[in-house]
């Protein structure tokens, strides 16, 4: 339940414990041009947008960094098989950075412009990669007439909270899961 809900209170005063927490951000009217800094600053990667061909690649990018997704009760990452992660080009777009030939960051976004989820290669995290997929996802649904861009985690991923304020999102709210001391 919402952070902010009168019933946080009542649940931990019963004795329950937070088990995991996250977070729903928004971007309003976006900032091209920092996006496109962004961008750039994935220097000496290739940032894209991807088609279905690039499926089995962002596979290979998932599994490698399904063991890293946080897990909580409300933010729960199952890599799908490669036919079901290409589906998801019916419903949104999906940007990518490369190392040469090897796809390094990904993230997908909807057509409405929520994202879904954004991952980088272990090696390659801190290095402005998520925020340079993500940047490339906002400027191409900017570009079709989109001004509101949704995004959320989970509240222990401190890097993905991080990268997505610096893209200029702001925390809408905030989420608790709940479950009895034991």
């Amino acid at each position: 339940m919402r952070d902010d809900d009168p019933r946080c209170v009542e649940l931990e005063a019963a004795g329950y414990r937070i088990v995991g927490e996250s977070w729903a951000a928004r971007l309003r009217d976006p900032d091209p041009a920092a996006l496109k800094q962004a961008v750039l600053r994935a220097a000496g990667l290739t940032v894209r947008e991807l088609d279905r061909s690039s499926a089995a690649a962002w596979h290979e990018l998932e599994t490698a960094n399904e063991k890293d997704y946080p897990y909580t009760p409300a933010t729960r990452r199952v890599v799908q098989p490669v036919d079901e992660l290409a589906e998801l080009w019916t419903t949104g777009r999906v940007f990518g950075a490369f190392d040469g030939e090897r796809l390094v960051g990904a993230t997908y976004i909807s057509l409405q412009g929520e994202t879904g989820f954004t991952s980088v290669l272990d090696g390659y995290r801190g290095r402005g990669v998520g925020q340079a997929v993500k940047a490339a996802s906002i400027l191409a649904l900017y570009a079709d007439g989109v001004r509101v861009f949704g995004t959320g985690g989970a509240a222990l991923n401190d890097a993905s909270l991080g990268a997505n304020l610096a893209l200029g999102y702001v925390i809408e709210e905030r989420w608790r899961s709940y479950a009895p001391r034991d």
